[in-house]
């Protein structure tokens, strides 16, 4: 009989490491748009980073990229971020914000309330009811690692 043990993180929860040598320039690329494209729902969203040693300076340069992405309705020209799937979906990520600042995280890129880019000449009151939520960054400080969270 053999034993077998693992440590796997379900629920499409995806993480990544960056170590210190890694090319600044990709790494803020790919885990702004990771983390936060299609309103981080799809199966491969990167959710967590854990930044060894100095690699916590690309943090700044991250929350800084992720405030570019534009939010709005998925059909128009120019969204990179649209609506998550439902009202419940919407409060479930706000709590987890509001859960993560509770625990002594650092919210660096809030995205509760988001301003909508809309075209010129779009009504935006046919997307007042949209569940909205946009890039949000925040830093956990653990031990000697940095926990990076993304919704």
């Amino acid at each position: 009989m053999y034993s077998t043990h693992s440590n796997s993180i379900p629920g499409a929860k995806n993480h990544g490491v960056v170590l210190p040598d890694a090319n600044p320039a990709t790494v803020v690329n790919a885990l702004a748009g990771a983390s936060c494209g299609a309103a981080g729902q799809r199966c491969m969203a990167l959710s967590v980073a854990v930044f060894v040693g100095n690699a916590r300076d690309f943090i700044p340069k991250i929350a800084e990229a992720a405030a570019t992405l534009k939010v709005g309705p998925g059909h128009l020209p120019g969204t990179d971020t649209g609506p998550v799937i439902s009202q419940a979906k919407k409060e479930h990520i706000e709590s987890m914000i509001e859960g993560a600042v509770a625990q002594g995280a650092e919210i660096l890129l809030d995205g509760r309330n988001p301003t909508l880019a809309l075209p010129a000449g779009e009504d935006a009151s046919k997307y007042k009811d949209g569940y909205y939520v946009g890039p949000t960054v925040s830093c956990l400080l653990m031990n000697k690692f940095i926990l990076f969270i993304f919704m």
